[in-house]
């Protein structure tokens, strides 16, 4: 099982982040899905494939290079803990922030539940903070 859970990890943020294939999402997101420490476009938490295409639209829309390098990863039972890098450029308004050509480059820790082949929920905590920082936006 182990390998298969690292499978379904690889090919999300292969397929869905760094290809920008939507339709991934609804392969390996399962439709109660609930993603942990994320919040929509709208601010609510993001539930199922349905809301989570608005915030994959925010970003790929706001970083179309967008990248996530899987640095490690680690199962136990039936989750799997990926440790991240992203990269990316800012040069799209899907964060309604006027792009500023600036460079990312953050961490993140994602521990996925694995159930029937597909994320059944997800505790994401990212380094957001840097992330607004590095396009240069003033946080107050």
């Amino acid at each position: 099982m182990p390998n298969q859970y690292t499978a379904v990890v690889r090919r999300w943020f292969e397929e869905v982040w760094n290809q920008g294939h939507e339709a991934a999402i609804d392969e390996l997101l399962a439709v109660d899905a609930i993603a942990q420490g994320i919040a929509g476009p709208d601010g609510q938490q993001v539930r199922g494939p349905a809301g989570y295409k608005p915030l994959f639209h925010q970003y790929r829309t706001a970083f179309p290079d967008i990248h996530i390098a899987i640095e490690d990863t680690l199962v136990d039972g039936d989750r799997i803990v990926v440790r991240c890098r992203v990269t990316g450029t800012h040069n799209g308004r899907g964060l309604m922030a006027t792009p500023t050509g600036n460079e990312v480059d953050f961490i993140g820790i994602c521990i996925a539940y694995i159930r029937d082949g597909q994320i059944a929920e997800a505790w994401n905590s990212f380094d957001f903070l840097s992330m607004p920082q590095q396009i240069g936006l003033r946080l107050s």
